[in-house]
């Protein structure tokens, strides 16, 4: 580094002048500075000595490379400093237990995060780079499906924002959720390989490797404490996770957190043996089938094979974690009657919940803990959040495969079973019923292991993500467990993390709020709420628009990229993003744009509106791909029409993180239109509002409490409540008697029955009219008439353009109490018992 001073000050040079100079030096050139001359030079550096390219004759990829490399440079020193702060102070500290992390993309946060976004795309600029380019070369890291793993990204990055002590963990899937090609209006599923070219954000640890065991059998010995017996566990497999770090950079502090992604590897890469008598493919054998653990995200469980990978995978990862955090607590105490006030483990849904017996199992077996002391200190250190409504999507697994695979954690969730079955027994007595239906095991023709009955035994913790979430797993889901413990139950709404989903994703909007209540707000979206008496300024609302109107043409554009699709940005941006389910009731929304249609061909007017559609459906999910097909075919029609122009409907294929990041800005309307008491809380209903859209919405999930809190004049209410869904749901609601009585949908009905949206295969969509004719649960024809006349609304509302700009603006400034900052400080202070830790970056690292 020529450009540092490395002589000795001359000689009789004043100190403090000398001091100066130094400092003035390092603030431009340290190899980790902030400064422009520094960033410059650490990307030249990189391009050069990472990438062994010039500028001139580099790709986007090595500049995107170089970059990153350049600004994870930057995050280590603050990362190494953390980490050493936990162990230093001695800290309690969180552990996040999630199989799916929705990331997105990593540059942009983390330029933002060190505040050094501006500098960098003004040193970029001066050698003619783009920094948004090499924004976009950046692969998305799709390691969920949808809300869950979007949620657990929020959640990491606002524990680092705070300064609380969390650890993430998961797996380092090979390939994420699948990338979504649309064929002939059908989904295709192809492989998401986001890490075909690597991952620069990433440091392997091959030294902190995990010995993972499945199979096998148990065994009682004689206790090396005599006088009893323990159990020993001979695995007949094990299997090797390779941790892989990457930074979590907080916003605007020195704390970067982890999180750490295991990966499968076989514990020998192949049988000497075999391959020295010939037998080549034997050889590896088991290297192939040891390493398809981490290989995709969510293996199809719909056949056994599938099933078995399923439960490998949880397992694997869960084991893996446990002898972290067991590794990380024996560095500095030896004394595990403290383990739950230093350890404090959130299981992210059931998909982790194995976590409770393979710390029982690790407590008991290894360390030779009493099991009630070990039980004390697991039920004391676990939390759960439950993620569901619907009894069908919380897990079980069959005994037998659980025998097969983890005989051990069997045995210990008989013996848990046992213990909390005779509490039930003496809580309630002679209710043989109450007992059956909270035994971790369900017993019929096949019995199975209930994964949320262990999550909630062994929990000192139970939460649900929205207000009616939380009401239903304690009076309807989880009922008699409530009852038993009804301290352990609590509510935690969830919320989204405005540096991403706001000043990120919509930098006009953030620069217009900035002006008016400062920059503070991005770590204190509380101060949204300056904004209101702006909502009566004509010239601040006239702004407005014109911000949303510019993310409207740019989405536009993309849609005309993408599917060569015209669109007016003018008209309504109607936007439904996320997972394909029938209880989301896309095929609601999709029967209203044909009811729409009809009133545009008989010469009713009708608003100019553009339907934008992203959604994934599961790929062994028939009817959410038939779902996705109808809308096409409805898309096919509208936009081929030429005698009508008022309306488009775009389904923009592959959704996800930057796919969102581009659709959220530029929405008008937002469609949330769950069957009320099915959705447990989303979190897009959150991004769309925060950023000026509307909502159509049922009394589901967080849609209430956004209701509450915008407004309900600012809200567009339909449809019936939970209870009025559970009271249709036990009469058997049929659809064809809303059909009957509703004369618009009995058109729409008779539209589709008579193949007019599939003339080649007239048949084709049958399936989806038998479904909804029929015992529809999910209430698509029953809610359709209030879904319509609310549309009707949404119409007489935008058309008065002040008064939709002034209900937009109120919206952005009353959902301050939705971010992930204020949902992860309820977690901290009510359920982990951690404390905010300051990292003090008092001098260069890389000089010390």
């Amino acid at each position: 580094m020529a450009d540092l001073p490395h002589s000795p000050p001359p000689a009789g040079s004043d100190v403090a002048e000398t001091s100066s100079r130094l400092r003035e030096a390092h603030a431009f050139d340290v190899r980790t500075g902030l400064q422009p001359r520094a960033l410059r030079r650490a990307f030249a550096d990189h391009l050069h000595l990472t990438r062994a390219h010039e500028l001139s004759e580099a790709t986007p990829y090595d500049r995107y490379v170089a970059l990153s490399h350049a600004v994870r440079d930057r995050l280590v020193e603050r990362w190494a400093k953390t980490q050493r702060t936990y162990y230093e102070r001695d800290v309690k500290r969180a552990y996040y237990l999630s199989a799916e992390y929705l990331l997105g993309r990593a540059l942009w946060s983390n330029l933002q995060a060190l505040g050094i976004h501006d500098a960098y795309s003004s040193v970029l600029a001066d050698i003619g780079v783009d920094l948004r380019q090499l924004v976009d070369v950046e692969p998305d890291a799709g390691l969920g499906n949808g809300g869950l793993g979007r949620l657990a990204a929020c959640f990491l990055d606002s524990a680092a924002t705070l300064s609380l002590p969390v650890t993430g963990y998961g797996i380092r899937y090979e390939f994420g959720i699948f990338e979504q090609v649309i064929r002939d209006g059908c989904q295709v599923e192809r492989a998401d390989e986001w890490l075909r070219f690597g991952n620069p954000w990433e440091i392997e640890r091959p030294e902190h490797v995990v010995p993972v065991s499945f199979g096998g059998v148990t065994e009682r010995v004689p206790s090396r404490q005599g006088g009893g017996f323990r159990m020993i566990w001979r695995p007949e497999q094990q299997v090797l996770g390779v941790p892989f770090d990457t930074p979590i950079a907080g916003y605007g502090s020195d704390t970067v957190n982890s999180l750490r992604l295991w990966s499968s590897r076989a514990g020998q890469d192949f049988d000497f043996g075999l391959f020295n008598a010939g037998d080549y493919v034997r050889a590896v054998e088991q290297k192939n089938q040891t390493e398809v653990i981490s290989k995709v995200l969510y293996p199809n469980d719909n056949f056994e094979a599938g099933k078995e990978l399923r439960l490998r995978q949880e397992y694997f990862f869960v084991a893996c974690s446990i002898a972290d955090i067991i590794g990380r607590f024996n560095r500095t105490h030896a004394d595990f009657r403290i383990l739950k006030d230093k350890v404090a483990i959130q299981l992210n849904d059931t998909h982790p919940a194995i976590a409770i017996a393979e710390l029982m199992r690790v407590l008991i077996d290894e360390h030779l803990l009493p099991w009630e002391m070990a039980w004390e200190q697991t039920v004391g250190a676990f939390g759960y959040t439950n993620h569901t409504l619907l009894p069908e999507a919380l897990e079980r697994w069959p005994v037998a495969l659980f025998e097969r695979l983890l005989p051990r954690h069997l045995e210990i969730i008989y013996e848990i079973n046992r213990r909390v079955l005779r509490e039930v027994q003496i809580t309630f007595p002679y209710d043989e019923e109450r007992v059956r239906r909270m035994s971790l095991i369900e017993e019929g023709p096949e019995r199975l292991v209930r994964m949320a009955h262990l999550a909630v035994v062994g929990s000192h913790s139970v939460n649900g993500v929205a207000k009616l979430h939380s009401d239903l797993v304690r009076s309807r889901l989880l009922r008699d467990f409530s009852e038993l413990w009804p301290e352990r139950f609590n509510n935690k709404t969830n919320g989204v993390t405005p540096r991403r989903w706001l000043s990120a994703c919509n930098p006009g909007l953030s620069e217009l709020i900035t002006e008016k209540v400062g920059i503070d707000w991005i770590t204190d979206l509380d101060q949204l709420r300056g904004l209101e008496p702006s909502a009566d300024d004509p010239a601040f609302l006239a702004r407005l628009a014109e911000v949303k109107l510019e993310n409207k043409w740019a989405l536009a554009r993309l849609i005309q990229e993408e599917l060569s699709i015209t669109v007016d940005p003018a008209s309504i941006f109607d936007v439904q993003i996320k997972r394909l389910h029938e209880y989301k009731r896309q095929l609601l929304n999709a029967l209203h744009i044909v009811a729409l249609y009809v009133r545009s061909k008989q010469g009713e007017a009708v608003t100019p509106r553009t339907f934008i559609f992203g959604a994934k459906a599961a790929p062994g999910y028939r009817m959410a791909k038939l779902i996705i097909q109808f809308i096409h075919a409805v898309a096919e029609v509208v936009n081929g029409d030429r005698r009508q122009e008022v309306l488009r409907v775009a389904f923009m294929p592959n959704y996800r993180v930057s796919l969102a990041e581009k659709i959220i800005p530029a929405a008008d309307v937002s469609e949330q239109i769950s069957t009320a008491g099915m959705e447990a809380s989303g979190t897009g209903n959150m991004k769309l509002a925060m950023n000026g859209a509307l909502t159509v919405g049922t009394l589901d999930g967080a849609n209430i409490e956004i209701r509450d809190a915008v407004g309900p004049e600012n809200f567009f209410l339909f449809g019936l409540d939970a209870d009025q869904v559970e009271a249709k749901r036990r009469e058997r609601f049929k659809g064809i008697t809303a059909c009957e009585a509703d004369p618009v949908l009995r058109e729409v009905v008779s539209l589709i029955a008579s193949g007019f949206f599939s003339p080649e295969d007239r048949g084709v969509f049958q399936p989806l009219l038998d479904a909804i004719l029929g015992v529809d649960p999910y209430l698509t024809l029953g809610d359709f008439s209030a879904y319509a006349a609310c549309q009707r609304d949404v119409e007489k509302a935008y058309a008065d353009r002040s008064g939709w700009a002034r209900k937009a603006a109120l919206n952005i400034a009353r959902m301050g109490t939705f971010s992930s900052d204020r949902t992860i400080r309820e977690y901290g202070r009510e359920i982990w018992g951690v404390e905010p830790v300051e990292i003090e970056i008092d001098a260069p690292l890389s000089l010390m």
